[in-house]
């Protein structure tokens, strides 16, 4: 039975593994170095690799680059659709717009819940400030106090990313070239993705979660 387990189980890393990286061939060293912990399948980079955000050099960049808006589930959806009356006066008018356009949020052709885009780039909920780097208007009602509910989690968690399976949760680091300096200064100030992101994480997963992963980062 154990050995049937651990046959599933590595069908779901391959599984994991592929959808994550769509265009590369099997990398079996790679699908290796990845660890469960309960009911996730966590990729040993967000523990090796450094990663702290350097907004003077990125200007937020994450926010506006790409094609696609940032991923909601069904309770985030809603939550968009109730705080936007108070989101709204901190928006841009192209924000705006595209939000009474699209909607508070979308529904893509795969059925994936998304914020909405401006013409195909920013986020809908991007603003900017007088260094015109991105900040989040849903963060910034959060941070005056007007909402209780920070931003999307798939947000908050950026580089980890994670993909929710029938049996299991994929939490994946996501190396992007425009956070290159993100990782130069993760490695100056010795900080770990995994640490980075502890909030977000404990958000996802719990505190408890949480505290298994560190005991596993310090083992490793």
């Amino acid at each position: 039975m154990m050995c049937k387990v651990r046959y599933l189980l590595f069908k779901y890393i391959i599984k994991l593994y592929v959808d994550f990286n769509p265009s590369k061939k099997y990398n079996y060293a790679y699908i290796c170095a990845m660890f469960q912990l309960g009911k996730t399948i966590v990729s040993e980079d967000i523990v090796e690799k450094d990663f702290v955000c350097n907004l003077s050099a990125c200007k937020g960049a994450c926010c506006v680059d790409g094609d696609a808006g940032a991923p909601l589930d069904t309770a985030e959806a809603q939550i968009l659709e109730d705080i936007y009356p108070i989101v709204k006066p901190y928006l841009r008018q192209e924000g705006i717009d595209a939000i009474e356009k699209q909607g508070t949020f979308i529904t893509t052709d795969d059925g994936e819940l998304e914020t909405p885009l401006i013409n195909g780039a920013d986020c809908a909920y991007v603003i900017f400030d007088e260094h015109k780097t991105a900040l989040c208007a849903i963060e910034e009602a959060y941070n005056q106090g007007d909402v209780t509910w920070k931003k999307p989690v798939s947000c908050h968690l950026y580089p980890v990313r994670v993909k929710d399976y029938s049996e299991f949760s994929a939490v994946n680091y996501h190396h992007w070239h425009i956070c290159d300096d993100a990782c130069t200064l993760g490695k100056e100030l010795q900080v770990p993705v995994y640490k980075f992101v502890k909030e977000a994480l404990i958000r996802k997963f719990g505190e408890d979660w949480y505290m298994e992963l560190e005991k596993v980062a310090k083992g490793m």
